[in-house]
């Protein structure tokens, strides 16, 4: 059955995260410091509301682009916190997640051999994506400047072929992010060769040491930029699937186009849930914030004193730590510390090739896990200095 198989899908692997989430189910304590999802329960307000509105009746479908009272109580809040205005009307669509977001701007602006430039290491999505639109990802390696996106990276990459370029920060998997002046280096490179920047700030709200900048906020970067952010990560709401993208009316209209025929619109409870979350939740976010700083320091200045060297990430609950040291490659580092001492961690290499070294580990788990992890992990080690 496989030559029925569309090729593109033939040719796209399987997200590594997902490879290593699938070994942990159904293995006894194992630590899990693999899937990026909060340990949170969503707040209570916001499931409040949810379950009340499925009492009230709110079964039905919603505006393809979602509920306007959703769309504009987002607009009002980038508005009051970014000075970031996008009208309602035909600048913003809701979406299931980010990832739709994601998958229906390339589409709606990618002709087949257009290329996309893709910093990496990088989110898994990014590459499969583009390939399945025909599109051609170009890769920027990013690990020789702290795994920062630079100008002359950009500039040495960029052809008359590039359409597009993701920005993604606070950055998944190296929780790298960026300070004002930095994007508008960045941003006069954008606007040179009049790139569409698909900006991914999903982790925008756990920027932990600076005020997170969103690229549209910049000067005359707005009208080049499809913005894109949602409540999964900040709101602990990743099971209720609610993203959404803002940008010029043409895209965002061509974006709609594709969604109305492929989801129709995302849950009715969900977006009244997102609605509340706006209104009410943003001091829980604060608080489930200060909770990941605290394990941030923790689990950085642990690795770095076991022999796991990594930087403080700037942002998100990732730590992008390297294994070169081990002699091990980072799926073999993986798969022997998950078989010998029940953690999981990701490669490195599920992100992209640059990643090679390296193994992703999430801290969205309790602070006794952590410590625990540590320990097992720091054993892991000893044993091969020995065996050596």
């Amino acid at each position: 059955m496989k030559e029925i198989i569309s090729k593109k899908v033939q040719k796209i692997k399987p997200s590594g995260i997902r490879q290593f989430f699938d070994l942990v189910l159904g293995m006894k304590e194992v630590i899990s410091l693999g899937v990026g999802e909060p340990d949170f329960v969503t707040p209570w307000p916001i499931r409040e509301v949810g379950i009340f509105s499925l009492e009230e009746g709110f079964t039905t479908y919603t505006s393809n682009k979602g509920l306007y009272k959703l769309r504009l109580t987002i607009a009002r809040y980038l508005k009051n916190r970014y000075n970031l205005e996008y009208s309602p009307e035909d600048e913003i669509l809701i979406t299931v997640g980010v990832s739709e977001a994601f998958d229906l701007v390339l589409r709606a602006i990618l002709n087949p051999q257009d290329k996309v430039l893709i910093p990496q290491p990088s989110y898994v999505s990014y590459e499969p994506l583009t390939e399945l639109c025909g599109a051609i990802p170009i890769y920027i390696d990013t690990k020789d400047n702290d795994f920062k996106l630079t100008p002359e990276a950009i500039e040495k990459t960029v052809d008359n072929k590039t359409k597009a370029i993701i920005l993604n920060y606070p950055n998944n998997p190296t929780g790298v992010s960026y300070r004002k002046k930095e994007l508008e280096a960045i941003k006069k490179v954008i606007l040179k060769h009049k790139l569409i920047c698909i900006s991914d700030e999903i982790y925008s709200d756990l920027t932990y040491d600076f005020e997170h900048i969103p690229f549209a906020t910049l000067s005359k970067a707005k009208q080049y930029t499809v913005y894109l952010n949602g409540f999964s990560k900040s709101y602990a709401m990743t099971g209720w699937r609610v993203g959404y993208a803002c940008g010029p009316k043409e895209i965002i209209s061509a974006m709609t186009k594709i969604h109305q025929y492929a989801i129709m619109c995302v849950p009715t409870i969900s977006q009244m849930a997102a609605c509340e979350a706006l209104h009410s939740a943003r001091h829980l976010v604060e608080q489930m914030k200060q909770v990941y700083k605290r394990r941030r320091e923790f689990i950085v200045k642990e690795l770095n004193r076991i022999g796991l060297k990594c930087l403080k990430p700037d942002g998100a609950f990732y730590v992008f730590a390297s294994i070169k040291d081990t002699g091990l490659n980072s799926l073999d580092f993986a798969q022997r510390l998950l078989k010998e001492k029940k953690v999981a961690v990701v490669p490195g290499t599920a992100f992209g090739r640059s990643g090679e070294g390296y193994i992703r580990i999430s801290y969205t788990c309790s602070f006794e896990n952590l410590k625990e992890a540590i320990i097992r992990i720091e054993d892991f080690l000893r044993n091969r200095k020995e065996k050596k």
